[in-house]
Protein backbone atom coordinates (compact mmCIF):
# COMPACT_ATOMS: atom_id res chain seq x y z
CA UNK A 1 0.00 0.00 0.00
CA UNK A 2 1.28 3.58 -0.84
CA UNK A 3 -0.01 6.54 0.93
CA UNK A 4 0.27 10.00 -0.26
CA UNK A 5 1.61 13.65 1.95
CA UNK A 6 2.30 16.80 0.62
CA UNK A 7 1.70 15.13 -3.10
CA UNK A 8 4.55 13.27 -2.60
CA UNK A 9 4.16 9.20 -2.09
CA UNK A 10 5.50 7.12 0.61
CA UNK A 11 6.25 3.43 0.06
CA UNK A 12 5.24 1.92 3.57
CA UNK A 13 7.80 -0.95 2.94
CA UNK A 14 10.54 1.36 2.02
CA UNK A 15 13.96 0.10 3.10
CA UNK A 16 12.72 -3.21 4.31
CA UNK A 17 14.17 -6.04 3.31
CA UNK A 18 11.70 -8.67 3.42
CA UNK A 19 11.54 -13.03 2.74
CA UNK A 20 8.34 -14.76 1.76
CA UNK A 21 8.63 -18.06 1.54
CA UNK A 22 6.47 -20.00 -1.41
CA UNK A 23 6.46 -17.41 -3.71
CA UNK A 24 6.26 -18.57 -6.98
CA UNK A 25 2.40 -18.51 -7.41
CA UNK A 26 -0.95 -17.70 -5.49
CA UNK A 27 -1.06 -16.57 -2.01
CA UNK A 28 2.49 -16.45 -1.92
CA UNK A 29 3.10 -14.55 -5.27
CA UNK A 30 0.71 -12.10 -4.34
CA UNK A 31 2.19 -11.42 -1.44
CA UNK A 32 5.68 -10.72 -2.73
CA UNK A 33 3.97 -8.65 -5.30
CA UNK A 34 2.55 -6.42 -2.62
CA UNK A 35 5.41 -6.23 -0.53
CA UNK A 36 7.52 -4.75 -3.97
CA UNK A 37 4.74 -2.43 -4.68
CA UNK A 38 5.44 -0.97 -1.19
CA UNK A 39 8.73 -0.88 -1.88
CA UNK A 40 10.59 -3.51 0.06
CA UNK A 41 13.20 -6.04 -1.37
CA UNK A 42 12.31 -9.41 -1.21
CA UNK A 43 13.23 -12.93 -1.32
CA UNK A 44 11.40 -15.96 -2.24
CA UNK A 45 11.76 -19.60 -2.43
CA UNK A 46 10.24 -22.84 -3.96
CA UNK A 47 11.14 -26.27 -4.05
CA UNK A 48 11.52 -26.12 -7.99
CA UNK A 49 14.67 -24.16 -9.60
CA UNK A 50 12.25 -23.66 -12.45
CA UNK A 51 9.24 -21.91 -11.23
CA UNK A 52 8.90 -18.38 -11.95
CA UNK A 53 8.50 -15.45 -9.45
CA UNK A 54 7.03 -11.93 -9.68
CA UNK A 55 9.66 -9.78 -11.50
CA UNK A 56 11.66 -7.50 -9.15
CA UNK A 57 12.08 -10.13 -6.60
CA UNK A 58 15.06 -12.43 -5.34
CA UNK A 59 14.70 -16.12 -5.99
CA UNK A 60 16.20 -19.65 -3.80
CA UNK A 61 15.14 -23.07 -4.67
CA UNK A 62 15.05 -24.77 -1.34
CA UNK A 63 12.77 -27.51 0.11
CA UNK A 64 12.20 -26.19 3.11
CA UNK A 65 10.66 -29.78 4.49
CA UNK A 66 14.56 -29.99 6.01
CA UNK A 67 16.62 -28.82 8.41
CA UNK A 68 19.12 -28.48 5.16
CA UNK A 69 16.84 -26.53 3.21
CA UNK A 70 15.60 -24.04 5.76
CA UNK A 71 19.52 -23.52 6.47
CA UNK A 72 20.11 -23.04 2.97
CA UNK A 73 17.19 -20.45 2.83
CA UNK A 74 18.71 -18.44 6.06
CA UNK A 75 22.05 -18.29 4.59
CA UNK A 76 20.84 -16.95 0.79
CA UNK A 77 18.71 -14.22 3.16
CA UNK A 78 21.96 -12.90 4.81
CA UNK A 79 24.06 -12.83 1.55
CA UNK A 80 21.04 -11.73 -0.34
CA UNK A 81 19.53 -9.28 2.06
CA UNK A 82 21.81 -9.07 4.59
CA UNK A 83 19.17 -8.59 7.75
CA UNK A 84 15.72 -9.84 7.38
CA UNK A 85 12.95 -7.40 8.33
CA UNK A 86 10.65 -9.07 7.97
CA UNK A 87 9.80 -12.62 7.68
CA UNK A 88 6.18 -14.20 5.90
CA UNK A 89 6.08 -18.19 6.40
CA UNK A 90 3.75 -19.05 3.43
CA UNK A 91 5.15 -22.34 2.31
CA UNK A 92 2.21 -25.25 2.57
CA UNK A 93 -0.13 -27.62 1.28
CA UNK A 94 -1.89 -30.85 1.72
CA UNK A 95 -3.39 -33.80 -0.30
CA UNK A 96 -6.40 -35.49 0.79
CA UNK A 97 -7.14 -39.29 1.96
CA UNK A 98 -10.63 -41.15 2.42
CA UNK A 99 -10.41 -41.07 6.06
CA UNK A 100 -8.06 -40.35 8.71
CA UNK A 101 -6.90 -43.98 9.39
CA UNK A 102 -6.17 -43.65 5.62
CA UNK A 103 -3.46 -40.98 5.78
CA UNK A 104 -0.10 -42.65 6.20
CA UNK A 105 2.86 -42.41 8.81
CA UNK A 106 4.82 -40.49 5.91
CA UNK A 107 2.10 -38.18 4.69
CA UNK A 108 1.71 -36.90 8.73
CA UNK A 109 5.25 -36.59 8.63
CA UNK A 110 5.72 -34.81 5.47
CA UNK A 111 2.71 -32.32 6.88
CA UNK A 112 4.48 -31.83 10.23
CA UNK A 113 7.98 -31.10 8.24
CA UNK A 114 5.97 -28.53 5.40
CA UNK A 115 3.32 -26.82 7.34
CA UNK A 116 4.64 -26.45 10.91
CA UNK A 117 8.09 -27.19 11.28
CA UNK A 118 9.18 -25.71 8.20
CA UNK A 119 8.38 -22.12 10.27
CA UNK A 120 10.18 -23.21 13.38
CA UNK A 121 13.24 -24.29 11.89
CA UNK A 122 13.19 -21.19 9.90
CA UNK A 123 12.25 -18.60 12.57
CA UNK A 124 14.74 -20.09 15.03
CA UNK A 125 17.21 -19.02 12.20
CA UNK A 126 16.45 -15.91 11.56
CA UNK A 127 14.34 -14.22 14.55
CA UNK A 128 17.54 -14.09 16.71
CA UNK A 129 18.74 -11.09 14.59
CA UNK A 130 15.70 -9.36 14.43
CA UNK A 131 16.02 -9.79 18.74
CA UNK A 132 18.81 -8.28 18.64
CA UNK A 133 17.85 -5.24 16.42
CA UNK A 134 14.84 -5.09 18.77
CA UNK A 135 12.61 -4.80 15.36
CA UNK A 136 11.02 -7.08 12.99
CA UNK A 137 7.56 -8.57 11.78
CA UNK A 138 6.89 -12.67 11.40
CA UNK A 139 3.60 -13.38 9.74
CA UNK A 140 2.55 -17.20 9.49
CA UNK A 141 -0.33 -18.53 7.03
CA UNK A 142 -2.41 -20.94 8.59
CA UNK A 143 -5.93 -22.07 7.41
CA UNK A 144 -9.37 -20.78 8.44
CA UNK A 145 -10.23 -24.87 8.33
CA UNK A 146 -8.08 -25.63 11.15
CA UNK A 147 -11.03 -25.53 13.91
CA UNK A 148 -13.41 -28.64 11.37
CA UNK A 149 -11.03 -30.85 11.27
CA UNK A 150 -11.94 -32.69 8.32
CA UNK A 151 -11.43 -36.23 8.45
CA UNK A 152 -9.52 -36.32 4.92
CA UNK A 153 -7.19 -33.55 5.94
CA UNK A 154 -6.20 -34.14 9.48
CA UNK A 155 -2.67 -34.62 8.90
CA UNK A 156 -2.65 -30.99 7.71
CA UNK A 157 -5.23 -29.21 10.19
CA UNK A 158 -3.30 -31.08 12.73
CA UNK A 159 0.11 -29.32 11.98
CA UNK A 160 -1.38 -25.95 11.23
CA UNK A 161 -3.16 -26.09 14.61
CA UNK A 162 0.48 -26.86 15.82
CA UNK A 163 1.66 -24.02 14.27
CA UNK A 164 -1.16 -21.15 15.66
CA UNK A 165 0.14 -22.36 19.03
CA UNK A 166 3.57 -22.24 18.27
CA UNK A 167 3.17 -18.65 16.51
CA UNK A 168 1.27 -17.81 20.02
CA UNK A 169 3.72 -18.46 22.40
CA UNK A 170 6.83 -17.27 20.27
CA UNK A 171 5.24 -14.00 20.08
CA UNK A 172 4.59 -13.60 23.70
CA UNK A 173 8.60 -14.52 24.04
CA UNK A 174 9.72 -11.72 21.20
CA UNK A 175 7.10 -8.90 21.93
CA UNK A 176 9.87 -7.63 24.90
CA UNK A 177 12.69 -6.54 21.78
CA UNK A 178 10.22 -5.33 19.50
CA UNK A 179 9.81 -8.57 17.19
CA UNK A 180 5.79 -8.53 16.57
CA UNK A 181 4.85 -12.34 15.27
CA UNK A 182 0.80 -13.38 13.70
CA UNK A 183 -1.02 -15.22 11.78
CA UNK A 184 -3.19 -15.51 8.58
CA UNK A 185 -5.71 -17.64 8.18
CA UNK A 186 -7.17 -17.80 4.75
CA UNK A 187 -10.20 -19.28 3.79
CA UNK A 188 -10.98 -20.94 0.58
CA UNK A 189 -8.80 -18.94 -2.23
CA UNK A 190 -8.87 -19.15 -6.10
CA UNK A 191 -5.39 -20.43 -6.24
CA UNK A 192 -4.07 -22.90 -8.62
CA UNK A 193 -2.61 -25.43 -6.00
CA UNK A 194 -6.02 -24.85 -3.94
CA UNK A 195 -7.83 -25.64 -7.12
CA UNK A 196 -6.47 -29.00 -7.78
CA UNK A 197 -6.58 -30.23 -4.04
CA UNK A 198 -10.21 -29.48 -4.48
CA UNK A 199 -10.71 -31.44 -7.29
CA UNK A 200 -8.75 -34.38 -5.48
CA UNK A 201 -11.07 -34.12 -2.86
CA UNK A 202 -14.19 -34.52 -5.10
CA UNK A 203 -12.41 -37.55 -6.34
CA UNK A 204 -12.18 -39.53 -3.18
CA UNK A 205 -14.72 -42.08 -2.87
CA UNK A 206 -15.63 -41.88 0.82
CA UNK A 207 -15.48 -39.69 3.72
CA UNK A 208 -17.40 -35.93 3.75
CA UNK A 209 -17.27 -33.82 1.23
CA UNK A 210 -16.75 -29.96 1.15
CA UNK A 211 -18.94 -27.60 0.94
CA UNK A 212 -18.83 -25.73 -2.59
CA UNK A 213 -21.43 -23.06 -1.88
CA UNK A 214 -20.09 -19.50 -2.02
CA UNK A 215 -18.95 -17.73 1.64
CA UNK A 216 -21.52 -15.60 3.14
CA UNK A 217 -19.71 -12.23 1.12
CA UNK A 218 -20.47 -14.37 -2.39
CA UNK A 219 -17.14 -15.18 -3.38
CA UNK A 220 -13.94 -17.51 -3.26
CA UNK A 221 -11.03 -15.29 -1.49
CA UNK A 222 -8.67 -14.13 -4.19
CA UNK A 223 -4.71 -14.25 -3.46
CA UNK A 224 -4.67 -10.46 -2.86
CA UNK A 225 -7.26 -10.59 -0.29
CA UNK A 226 -4.84 -12.35 2.27
CA UNK A 227 -2.01 -10.42 0.57
CA UNK A 228 -3.62 -6.91 2.03
CA UNK A 229 -3.61 -8.85 5.46
CA UNK A 230 -0.25 -9.95 5.40
CA UNK A 231 0.64 -6.50 4.51
CA UNK A 232 -1.31 -4.65 7.14
CA UNK A 233 0.20 -7.19 9.45
CA UNK A 234 4.06 -6.54 8.43
CA UNK A 235 3.61 -2.53 8.37
CA UNK A 236 3.67 0.13 10.95
CA UNK A 237 -0.36 -0.17 10.80
CA UNK A 238 -0.45 -2.77 12.69
CA UNK A 239 2.44 -1.58 15.17
CA UNK A 240 0.29 -2.68 18.19
CA UNK A 241 -0.70 -6.12 17.26
CA UNK A 242 1.17 -9.19 18.05
CA UNK A 243 -0.06 -13.02 18.90
CA UNK A 244 -2.98 -12.76 16.90
CA UNK A 245 -4.57 -14.72 14.42
CA UNK A 246 -6.52 -12.73 11.47
CA UNK A 247 -8.95 -14.89 9.66
CA UNK A 248 -9.55 -14.20 5.95
CA UNK A 249 -12.58 -16.34 5.17
CA UNK A 250 -15.50 -14.25 3.73
CA UNK A 251 -17.19 -15.27 6.75
CA UNK A 252 -17.03 -19.21 5.70
CA UNK A 253 -16.02 -20.25 9.03
CA UNK A 254 -18.35 -17.90 11.37
CA UNK A 255 -16.81 -18.34 14.88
Amino acid sequence: MNTTSNNAEIRELAGKKALVTGGSRGIGAAIVRQFLDAGAEVLTTARSKTSTVPEGAAFVEADLRTRAGAEAVAEAARDMLGAVDILVDNAGGARPFPNASAIPDEAWQDQLNLNYLASVRLDSLLTPGMRERRSGAVVHVSSAAVPTSAPPFLHYTAAKAALENYSRGLALELAPYGVRVNTVSPGRTATPGGEATREEWAKLAEGPGQDVTAPPLGRDGRPDDIADAVLFLVSDRSSWLTGRNLTVDGGEFPV
